[in-house]
């Protein structure tokens, strides 16, 4: 029961962090683009790179902890149903261009920022 706790705790933090994060990018950049949701899946890419790597290879956690990290904190944040349905929506709408960007721009950093936070766990 505790692990289910872990992941609905961070998850619900993990929620109300998105919306922050999303928000105030969007409040720079406007909503012509899912500026906010690219933002906050590139980030949610990085973090759970570095912090896999981090607790896989050189420190160990408490695996509640690292369960509450995860899947909870991380799950809530990081956005690809919403991305998925921004896309489509784009789509629907006729703005091809856009749609492929977010796409492209969502799979190819996101892979980039995983990866970078793979790295980054290696060195700290």
């Amino acid at each position: 029961m505790s692990s289910y706790l872990a992941v609905a705790f961070g998850g619900a933090l993990g929620s109300m962090a998105r919306y922050f994060a999303a928000g105030s990018v969007y409040e720079r950049l406007g909503t012509g683009f899912p500026y906010g949701t690219l933002a906050v899946n590139v980030a949610g890419c990085f973090l759970i790179g570095l912090i896999m790597e981090l607790t896989e290879s050189r420190f160990t956690i408490n695996p509640q902890f690292k369960i509450f990290l995860t899947i909870g904190v991380l799950g809530g944040f990081t956005t690809f149903s919403t991305f998925s349905f921004e896309t489509l929506a784009l789509a629907r709408d006729g703005l091809m261009l856009k749609a492929g960007a977010n796409a492209f721009g969502s799979l190819f950093t996101c892979l980039m920022a995983t990866w970078v936070g793979m790295v980054a766990g290696r060195i700290v």
